[in-house]
């Protein structure tokens, strides 16, 4: 009896126990089903989908016209999991012939326990959406009994690669990029943190292994860098680049630049460098291409830095154009003699004549008409040994010895333009303020920027400085006009129907490895319309062995340059005379004669 009470108890409390059990399922289920059902829902989808990043594309680099120097273009870099293939050689066959790869490619890179191994670099992305639907449609096929014959493991990452389309045109100018997208040189580097964009993110649904086509979802789209847009016109810089490039190789030079400026606004409208390298093949370019010649290389200007020195004298009023000087041959200075190019006997020249046939001499007369402290402080204002104020990347502010460091043979030197360095842009520079009444525009390859919206934002206003006054720039070109004469040193730079102006320059070269003087720079620069300038170019060639004078080398290809522009910007002549300059006593004398005649003839005329 006992134990069939205790046999009861025992099915009870089994009863009991399993009710719990069945109650407690039946809660569990609950929780499940309906407490947690959105949880396990997100991890379920969460499974069956992933997230990606999207990139950004970089803000493209614009001519002033909107022209591409510089885009991004999408691009596919294809990947593989190697330990999630495990059939390399049946695999590779089908994957090969989509993707356009030699099969041992294909083979040789999904073989092995790499957990990322690139299949493809940079390809185009119609090539992924062929690939995911072939093998989605692949694995969709596969019985149960044939799953372990999945294909699977392959991923994309989405990129963009960097496009020049004009190739070598201004590649010293506006840079390339990095193969992880950042900018390496030029405007790409200077300008990275503005062009590049900001990343956003993406999902995709996986099925059978790989992700299915139309299934991408944004999360959070990506924002494409800002363009901006250069002052540069591109058919004014395909002219000045063939212009250099042939001046360069007919003279087997080292290397040549042109920069083609607004003297009023500072705007660069071409920058062209000879040789150059293609930015969209940098594997085997020599670094020396590179750089920015324009900017980062300096030399001493020779003649074209005369021009400073006449500036400062008629400025300071120890001279005036019509000054005579009793001009040598050669001068001694310093414990230094000081010579001019062709012997000659002692002339009698104007201050203009001395510009005209640039005589070191007589420059060097001209500068002593001025305390050393006064010289410096001019070549200062003109930007020597100071930034440009361009905001290109390596820009050197050139080399200019202080006042307490000249010797006895610095002053006369400085004074004919050597014992000094500048840029080709310095130089520019110069030029232009002498051609914009004596103001100096600090230049600019920026004209504004342009966000995703398409809106515009002009760059801000260049500044400005005062060097020498509107009088004295006016005298300087009236003067300057001369060099371009028949008389002058670069009658080859004279453009039929207009009036130019300008100078030339060959200077002795310094060499950094010998400490010495090897070679010369040849260069040309001058501005047009004379008497209303428009634009400056300055031509410069390094280091030529086909001649090396300025106004022989440089000069033609200033011509063809300056006259594309006059005529691609619709700048007509002005029509008016070029004034007559007396380079000698013998012109001062004959020209005051002619004055005195026709004073006499208009009061008997009265």
């Amino acid at each position: 009896m006992g134990d069939l009470l205790l046999s009861k108890s025992r099915i009870k409390i089994l009863i009991i126990g399993v009710f719990m059990i069945f109650v407690l399922l039946a809660l569990q289920l609950v929780r499940v089903q309906v407490i947690q059902a959105s949880e396990y829902q997100s991890k379920a989808a969460n499974e069956m989908e992933s997230t990606r990043t999207t990139p950004a594309p970089r803000g493209e680099i614009t001519d002033i016209n909107g022209v591409a120097f510089a885009r991004s273009v999408s691009a596919i870099t294809i990947v593989v999991d190697q330990t999630q293939i495990t059939d390399p050689a049946r695999v590779a066959n089908f994957v090969a012939p989509i993707l356009g790869l030699p099969v041992e490619e294909v083979q040789g890179n999904i073989t092995g326990t790499r957990r990322y191994s690139i299949v493809l670099k940079n390809g185009r992305p119609a090539q992924w959406d062929l690939l995911t639907k072939e093998i989605y449609e692949y694995n969709k096929a596969l019985t149960n009994e044939q799953l372990d014959k999945r294909i699977i493991g392959f991923f994309p990452e989405r990129s963009f690669i960097r496009e020049y389309p004009s190739g070598s045109l201004i590649s010293s100018l506006v840079g390339f990029v990095r193969a992880d997208g950042i900018g390496a040189t030029g405007l790409e580097s200077s300008l990275n943190s503005v062009i590049t964009g900001t990343d956003g993110r993406y999902s995709f649904a996986n099925g059978y292994g790989a992700e299915i086509p139309g299934s991408q979802r944004e999360i959070v789209a990506a924002k494409a860098g800002t363009t901006v847009r250069l002052t540069i016109d591109r058919d004014v810089q395909w002219v000045a680049a063939k212009a250099i490039a042939e001046a360069v190789k007919s003279s087997r030079a080292a290397s040549g630049t042109v920069i083609v400026m607004d003297p009023r606004t500072g705007e660069i409208v071409a920058h062209a460098t000879a040789p150059t390298f293609d930015p969209n093949n940098t594997k085997n370019v020599d670094l020396n291409l590179m750089r920015n010649p324009s900017v980062q290389d300096v030399y001493e200007p020779g003649s074209t830095g005369k021009v400073m020195t006449l500036a400062a004298a008629l400025e300071e009023k120890t001279v005036a154009p019509t000054t005579v000087f009793a001009v040598p041959y050669k001068l001694k200075r310093g414990g230094s003699t000081f010579k001019d190019h062709d012997k000659h006997p002692v002339q009698q020249l104007t201050t203009s004549g001395i510009l005209a046939v640039s005589s070191n001499t007589g420059t060097i007369k001209i500068g002593e008409t001025l305390s050393n402290d006064k010289l410096y402080s001019y070549l200062n204002k003109f930007g020597v040994g100071v930034k440009t104020g361009s905001g290109l990347p390596g820009e050197s502010a050139g080399l200019m010895p202080k006042v307490k460091d000249w010797s006895g043979t610095t002053a006369p030197t400085v004074a004919f333009g050597q014992g000094y360095s500048v840029t080709a842009m310095q130089a520019t520079s110069v030029f232009a303020t002498i051609a914009n009444n004596g103001v100096r525009v600090s230049p600019t390859v920026i004209a504004g920027t342009q966000d995703a919206s398409g809106h515009f934002t002009p760059a801000a206003n260049r500044t400005t400085t005062r060097v020498v006054s509107e009088d004295t720039a006016r005298e300087l070109r009236l003067m300057l006009e001369s060099v371009v004469s028949p008389t002058g040193t670069a009658p080859s730079a004279a453009i039929p129907g207009y009036r130019v102006a300008g100078k030339t320059g060959t200077a002795w070269r310094y060499n950094d490895k010998t400490g010495g003087y090897s070679g010369y720079t040849a260069s040309f620069i001058g501005f047009a319309p004379a008497d209303a300038p428009r634009y400056v170019i300055n031509v410069t060639i390094q280091d030529p062995h086909n001649g090396y004078y300025g106004g022989l080398l440089g000069g033609p290809v200033f011509k063809k340059v300056m006259t594309f522009v006059l005529q691609t910007k619709h700048v007509a002549p002005t029509g008016t005379k070029v004034m007559p300059v007396a380079l000698n006593q013998k012109d001062l004398t004959r020209m005051k004669a002619t004055q005195v005649s026709a004073e006499k003839s208009g009061a008997v005329r009265q």
